[in-house]
């Protein structure tokens, strides 16, 4: 007897076979990120994660955060490579909640796509996975959405959400920050997943393909602009658990919004500081991009993060520590600025943003060469 349901449903577009499939050609990777914290593993309704830990806990704050990878996902499709915007994904998730001190418990994933292509979706879920284990997340749940008429057969979307945990009195943020702390940036693995439009347009302006090969990239674009997101989670957990992680007093995720914004966001009203440029030199790849732009590196610093992709805020006799135990992550971390809430003329300064009345922020000098 024919099943007259499901092959109409095969002819408007969606083929659950292909999502039956998908999901068989990930489910290892998925369970990996699994401990005995989750329960019922791959394919529930919802995914499970006993929280009886939480009951060592004085005061459990959970800590969530939503994102996605922009128009990043463009470049993949262009290259038909998938394999690391799974990580792109699970730092701009991740590293949100680390933020304000919490460490990750759980993440859940969203893809959406014109057409199923099992080993497409495997590739993006397998780096999704990848991420979340060295962020020791458990990925407990996750949907693919086929929408043919609304996406075209290659293109897709993908979107996540995580859960974290911190002790109350072990939170991050303005109201521990004082005057003569020290801004700590640690080193970007390049572009992230922030400005991409602008990326795009550069180039389709200089009728250049994400295929092509360029010297100045060092090789084919779109992979130099692939460059996975660096994660920031683990390493900054380990600083906290250290004694110089007393001293911590906020961090900052250089995200949409670039530098100057997402600074002050984590200052005290009525606190600046004076970010030094000649402290670093932005990454090849930005100056190229300036440079078919035919713009200023200091243009694009509320666009990109322009080789600094966090902020820590720190005692000023700490800096010196948290700076070596980043080094033993591979992270580099330098000195930028200083914290001050003497009295200051504010002009030009990025005072608060995305909502927040935080500290004030300026770039200041040239970048080093």
């Amino acid at each position: 007897m024919t099943d007259n349901s499901t092959s109409t449903y095969r002819e408007a577009g969606v083929d659950t076979a292909a999502g039956d499939l998908a999901v068989e050609l990930m489910k290892s990777a998925v369970a990996r990120t699994h401990g005995p914290e989750v329960l019922g593993g791959v394919g529930g309704f919802a995914g499970l994660f006993d929280a009886s830990a939480l009951r060592g806990y004085r005061r459990p704050l959970l800590a969530t955060s939503t994102d996605g990878v922009g128009t990043k996902v463009a470049i993949a499709q262009a290259l038909d490579k998938h394999d690391t915007i799974g990580q792109d994904l699970v730092g701009m998730v991740v590293d949100d909640i680390v933020v304000v001190g919490a460490r990750p418990l759980f993440m859940t994933d969203y893809i959406a796509c014109g057409k199923v292509v099992p080993e497409r979706i495997a590739d993006i879920v397998r780096g999704i996975a990848a991420a979340c284990s060295e962020t020791r997340t458990a990925l407990v749940g996750g949907e693919t959405a086929e929408h043919p008429g609304l996406l075209g057969p290659d293109d897709y979307d993908v979107a996540g959400a995580a859960t974290g945990v911190v002790e109350a009195d072990a939170v991050l943020g303005p109201e521990k920050v004082e005057s003569g702390d020290v801004v700590l940036a640690l080193g970007s693995s390049g572009l992230h997943s922030n400005g991409y439009s602008l990326v795009r347009h550069i180039l389709a302006k200089r009728d250049i393909a994400f295929t092509d090969r360029l010297d100045e990239f060092g090789g084919i674009v779109g992979e130099t602009l692939l460059e996975p997101t660096r994660l920031y989670t683990s390493p900054l957990l380990r600083v906290l658990a250290t004694p110089a992680g007393a001293s911590v007093h906020a961090l900052s995720h250089v995200t949409g919004g670039g530098i100057a914004a997402n600074l002050a966001r984590v200052l005290p009203r009525g606190s600046w500081v004076d970010v030094d440029r000649s402290t670093w030199s932005p990454a090849p790849v930005f100056r190229v991009l300036n440079d078919l732009a035919g713009t200023s590196l200091q243009s694009a610093e509320g666009t990109w993060n322009l080789g600094i992709g966090f902020f820590a805020v720190v005692k000023a006799d700490a800096a010196a520590s948290v700076i070596s135990t980043l080094a033993i992550d591979g992270i580099p971390a330098w000195q930028v600025g200083t914290v001050s809430t003497t009295e200051h003329d504010l002009a030009g300064y990025e005072q608060g943003a995305k909502g927040v009345d935080g500290g004030a922020v300026r770039l200041v000098g040239d970048f080093a060469d």
